[in-house]
């Protein structure tokens, strides 16, 4: 069946999105659709499964609970490990990010 990442997005995002895009035994895929969002101040993910993270549209930050950051850009990815600590710092305000996050 033929879909498009970047169909259905909605005129305004008063919640972070997160749908699930594709679902197998080790694997999920999932679309972020995020504006002006960020994780919670208290409190970090710690994940199960290795998250591999791409930024098609917008711009975030991802911090480290050691202090690191990464800035991400339309077409930045980053790769995170099992257990590494870490949240959404920052989302583009004004205007839509679109993260694909495939976790295995």
């Amino acid at each position: 069946m033929l879909s498009n990442l970047f169909k259905d997005l909605p005129d305004t995002l008063p919640n972070e999105i997160v749908d699930n895009v594709l679902v197998g035994q080790n694997f999920r895929v999932e679309r972020i659709l995020s504006k002006g969002h960020s994780s919670p101040a208290e409190g970090w993910y710690d994940q199960e499964n290795n998250e591999w993270v791409i930024l098609l549209q917008g711009e975030a930050i991802i911090e480290y609970q050691d202090g690191t950051q990464a800035v991400l850009k339309k077409g930045d990815y980053l790769n995170i490990p099992a257990h590494v600590k870490h949240k959404v710092k920052w989302t583009h305000p004004e205007q839509m990010s679109i993260w694909l996050a495939i976790f295995y």
